[in-house]
């Protein structure tokens, strides 16, 4: 049974798929990181800056398939959608995320575009 998404995560992807800046703002500590794309997104102010242009601006959407408790931390594969360049990538883009929670707020958020392991 795969557990059910809450909390802060679900007011995220929540806020995320209502293209709502200062919902998805409200769900960071002030001193989180973002990992996208092998890309570091450090302080609150910087990530609002990605989430304006990146995710609001591009109007992503995730559609939730595979929520994992994983001692504690979170992790949540979607397929992402919306209004950005999508050359080379698949017809169904589904990227895993990454969440660490402490004190009702997501401190750390590294999102992967995984390959298939051949093991």
């Amino acid at each position: 049974m795969q557990p059910e998404l809450k909390g802060v995560i679900a007011e995220y992807i929540k806020a995320v798929n209502a293209f709502d800046l200062d919902a998805i703002i409200n769900t960071f500590a002030k001193d989180a990181y973002v990992n996208d794309n092998r890309r570091e997104i450090v302080g609150i102010d910087a990530i609002r800056r990605w989430l304006s242009r990146e995710i609001v601006g591009d109007k992503v959407t995730m559609d939730v398939r595979e929520v994992i408790d994983h001692y504690g931390d979170t992790i949540v594969r979607a397929v992402y959608d919306g209004e950005y360049d999508k050359t080379n990538l698949p017809e169904e883009l589904i990227l895993t995320n990454y969440f660490r929670i402490r004190d009702g707020k997501i401190v750390s958020l590294a999102i992967i575009f995984n390959q298939p392991s051949p093991y």
